[in-house]
C-alpha cells in the first residue's frame, strides 16, 4: 500500500522539465571504461607544478606508494586536481550519470523514501552525500522529496555534503542553495545554507565531521577516486608497486617494485590470493566501517554506486583528461585518476555489522526502480523530436550493458533488522533475504 502511494506520487513528476546532457556523437567519456594503466598511449609529458612537487618529494624520501601519489595528485590543497577544477560534463574530463539525465537522481530519491517508509517513517533523517560533484544528484533527489511532501511533511530532513574541493563546493552552492550561504567557524561544517526546497544544508571536509544519527548515505563515483595500493606477486612474494623518478628521463616518473615487503603488503596481501596483481583501497574500507557502525547503532542505509568487481580484476588504475584516456604518470595534476572498486573488499569491511545487498548492475537496479515507466512519462510531455531523441539517447547511456548499464553497480548497506534470514526465501545478490522487499534490489511494483 505504501509503495503504491509512493509510486503514484512519484509519477506525478511527469510534468517536470527534463535535464539532459547533449551527447555529440558519443564523444563524452565516463570513468568506468575498461582500460589498464599498462596499455595506455604515452603522451608528451609537460613538467607540471604537481610533477615538480612529486619529484622533490621522491628525491627527499625515496619512491612513494601509488596511494600517496594519488592522494597528492588529486587532493593536495595547493596543486590537487580536484581542488581547483570543474572536471565534470562535456567541458570537463568525464561525465557522470546525474549529468546525463534527471531520471537517475529521481529514482535514487525514490529509493531513499522507500527505505524511510519501510523503516517505519522515522521523524528525522539526514541525507549525506559523499563527493557530490556539481550537486546535480542531490538536486534531483531534493526535487523528489519536495514532490512527495505529503509523505515527508512531518519528517525533519537535513542535507549534509562531504566535499573537500573549494571549486566544487562553490558550484554546489549555486546548484542547491539560496544565495546566502554562511561560513561557519565554530562548527564541524565549513558552510551552512538553505536549499532551494527549504531544507537546511551543510558542507563538511570529512565524513567524521557529519553528525551521527538516522542517516541515509549516498556515494556515487566516490570510492573509485580514493587512493589505492598496488601489489605484484613475485618469486620472492608480494611486492608493492611504487612511483619513482625515471633515471633515463629525469623529468618523468615510472613504476618500480619495492625491493622488500612493505607495511602495506604485509597488512593486505596473503599467499592464498589467486591473482598476480591486486589493488587495495584502505580508505574505502575505512569509509564502509564508519557507515556500518552508524547504521548498526542508529539505523538508516547506505547506497553506493560505482564501477567495480568482486575481487576478480587486477590492474584497473587509469587516468582521464578531456574525455580521453590519459597515462596515470603523465602531467600529474591535470587529469583524473581512478580505479575500480572491489565490492568483495567492501563486504569484508562491513564486518557483518550490517547486511549488504549487491552489487547488482545499474541496468537491473534502474529497471527495478521503474525507469521505463518514468521514461514514458517524460516522453509524453515532450513535443519536439530533438528532445525526444535526447531523452532516448540518455536512457540508452544509463541502461545499455556496453555503456553505464553494465559497467556500474549498486551496493547497499542496511540494518540487519531490515532483513530476515530464511534459507527458503534466499535470493541472489543478497547477503540475507528480504522481509519487506528492498526497492531496486527487487522489482518495485508500480500500482
Amino acid at each position: 500500500m505504501q509503495l503504491a502511494l509512493l509510486g503514484r506520487s512519484f509519477l506525478r513528476l511527469g510534468a517536470q522539465s527534463n535535464r539532459l546532457l547533449l551527447l555529440h556523437g558519443g564523444s563524452v567519456t565516463w570513468r568506468c571504461r575498461c582500460f589498464s594503466s599498462e596499455n595506455e598511449v604515452k603522451e608528451n609529458s609537460p613538467v607540471t607544478p604537481m610533477l615538480k612537487h612529486l619529484m622533490m618529494k621522491i628525491k627527499s624520501t625515496g619512491p612513494i606508494t601509488v596511494a600517496e601519489y594519488m592522494r597528492e595528485v588529486l587532493t593536495n590543497p595547493v596543486k590537487g586536481y580536484y581542488m581547483h577544477h570543474d572536471m565534470l560534463g562535456e567541458e570537463g574530463d568525464f561525465v557522470t550519470a546525474p549529468e546525463i539525465s534527471q531520471m537517475f537522481g529521481e529514482l535514487i530519491g525514490v529509493w531513499f523514501v522507500s527505505e524511510w517508509m519501510a523503516s517505519g517513517k522515522p521523524k528525522k533523517f539526514q541525507l549525506v552525500e559523499l563527493g557530490p560533484g556539481r550537486g546535480s544528484l542531490t538536486h534531483d533527489i531534493l526535487r523528489v522529496f519536495n514532490q512527495l511532501d505529503s509523505l515527508l511533511s512531518k519528517c525533519d530532513i537535513s542535507i549534509h555534503l562531504v566535499e573537500v574541493s573549494p571549486k566544487l563546493s562553490e558550484i554546489q552552492v549555486l546548484t542547491l542553495a539560496e544565495e546566502k550561504v554562511e561560513l561557519m567557524d565554530s562548527s564541524p561544517a565549513y558552510m551552512h545554507g538553505v536549499a532551494k526546497t527549504g531544507l537546511p544544508i551543510f558542507w563538511y571536509q570529512d565524513l567524521s565531521d557529519v553528525p551521527v544519527g538516522y542517516n541515509f548515505y549516498l556515494a556515487h563515483e566516490f570510492l573509485d577516486a580514493l587512493p589505492i595500493h598496488k601489489f605484484q606477486k613475485t618469486e620472492k612474494g608480494w611486492r608493492e608497486l611504487l612511483v619513482d623518478i625515471d633515471p633515463e628521463a629525469p623529468a618523468k616518473l615510472r613504476f618500480v617494485l619495492a625491493p622488500s615487503a612493505t607495511a602495506a603488503s604485509e597488512a593486505f596481501m596473503h599467499e592464498q590470493e589467486p591473482r598476480d596483481h591486486v589493488e587495495v583501497c584502505p580508505d574505502a574500507g575505512i569509509v564502509i566501517q564508519k557507515l556500518a557502525q552508524n547504521i548498526e547503532k542508529n539505523g538508516g542505509a547506505a547506497l553506493i554506486i560505482d564501477y567495480g568487481h568482486n575481487g576478480t580484476k587486477t590492474d584497473t588504475f587509469r587516468g582521464f583528461c578531456g574525455h580521453k584516456l590519459h597515462d596515470v604518470l603523465t602531467a600529474p595534476g591535470t587529469a583524473d585518476l581512478t580505479a575500480d572498486v572491489d565490492f568483495s573488499y567492501l563486504q569484508r569491511m562491513a564486518q557483518k555489522r550490517v547486511a549488504t545487498l549487491g552489487p547488482i548492475r545499474q541496468q537491473d537496479f534502474l529497471k527495478n526502480m521503474g525507469i521505463n515507466i518514468r521514461l514514458q512519462l517524460l516522453l509524453q510531455n515532450v513535443q519536439d523530436a530533438v528532445t525526444r531523441h535526447q531523452l532516448l539517447q540518455s536512457y540508452e547511456m544509463l541502461m545499455e550493458l556496453d555503456k553505464m548499464g553494465g559497467r556500474f553497480n549498486f551496493f547497499a548497506l542496511l540494518p540487519h533488522c531490515r532483513l530476515v534470514a530464511s534459507d527458503k526465501l534466499k535470493k541472489p545478490h543478497h547477503s540475507t533475504s528480504l522481509s519487506i522487499p528492498v526497492a531496486g534490489f527487487g522489482e518495485l511494483l508500480w500500482k
